[in-house]
């Protein structure tokens, strides 16, 4: 820690080492994680990783013993960990106080509920990213925030719709409609979605999977809206992606959707039947029109979001000594 005197004003700048704790069975790091991470690493904090490999409860206790000796050899102040299971086994160790982020499926799925209960009564903090998560795991009020996902408002933001289809190789007229996740996730309701596009003549429905970052901006700027139909949601962080880029958005009532849109042109809520869905697409593919959604989720901006989280990394550290 060094504290500066300059004239009348005293800065601190504060560096602290961060082990972030996360599952590595995927090929990849969840990329909302990486991007909160990055952000953070602006704000003075070194940040090592833990990956943790093994599937389950039990999967995950085989890592007890590797993450003691990551956390001996190396000079860390605080954990933070993403999901509860990894939040769970974070907590376990006592040298060190742990920040866990419940990101939804860590609580919304009986298989990980309890433990989930039990590694937020364990931790020194709890971040949920929607109000309902916390609702869900009762989490003791003193140590429970609410902090929904950041987005990287550099990377996502408004492109001619043109240009965008020119970099992708789509054609100039066609109508494009994106699809919020992946077709192979029942949650999302795929089905739902694949029948009422096909009722609109020469649409075609664009699945949202294996693409990076700056293509899924590419994506929202290219399409005529996004189309989400999911059953539950505890974001979802693509809606805020795509008023970023002022894409129109076609959703039902999950999560915050319904908040954030409300007021914003060419948004719509709609219940989960195909005629609704026809409707309100049609409407936005006559009106050939963006949103104005950007100005409404310049508060979600990664920056913002990490200036918080590093308050509450501050709070851990102090209340634990």
């Amino acid at each position: 820690r060094y504290s500066f005197l300059f004239f009348t004003c005293k800065y601190e700048i504060i560096i602290m080492k961060v082990l972030i704790v996360a599952s590595g069975n995927r090929s990849k790091i969840s990329s909302f994680i990486l991007e909160q991470v990055n952000s953070l690493k602006a704000l003075n904090i070194k940040v090592d990783y833990f990956l943790i490999k093994g599937k389950g409860f039990f999967g995950y206790v085989k890592n007890y013993f590797l993450l003691l000796r990551k956390i001996k050899t190396n000079n860390y102040e605080l954990i933070h960990a993403h999901y509860g299971l990894s939040g769970l086994l974070a907590s376990l160790q006592l040298k060190l106080p742990v920040v866990i982020t419940f990101h939804g499926s860590d609580v919304n799925l009986k298989k990980n509920y309890l433990f989930s209960r039990l590694a937020a009564s364990l931790s020194t903090n709890n971040i949920f990213v929607h109000p309902s998560i916390y609702r869900k795991l009762k989490s003791h009020n003193k140590k429970s925030h609410i902090i929904p996902c950041g987005i990287d408002l550099d990377i996502f933001q408004p492109m001619a719709k043109l240009d965008a289809r020119k970099i992708l190789g789509f054609k100039k007229n066609e109508k494009l409609i994106l699809f919020s996740s992946s077709f192979q996730n029942p949650i999302k309701n795929p089905i739902l979605a694949k029948e009422a596009i096909s009722k609109i003549e020469n649409c075609s429905l664009l699945e949202l999977k294996d693409y990076n970052r700056k293509e899924v901006k590419l994506l929202m700027n290219a399409v005529d809206l996004l189309l989400v139909t999911s059953y539950s949601e505890t974001g979802p962080l693509v809606v805020k992606e795509a008023l970023a880029c002022n894409c129109p958005v076609v959703s039902t009532d999950v999560g915050d959707v319904k908040r954030i849109t409300n007021g914003i042109s060419n948004c719509f809520i709609i219940d989960k039947n195909v005629a609704n869905i026809i409707e309100k697409v049609n409407v936005i593919l006559s009106s050939k029109k963006r949103s104005n959604g950007r100005d409404r989720v310049k508060s979600f901006e990664l920056k913002i979001v990490a200036k918080i989280i590093y308050d509450i990394y501050l709070k851990a550290i102090v209340n634990t000594k």
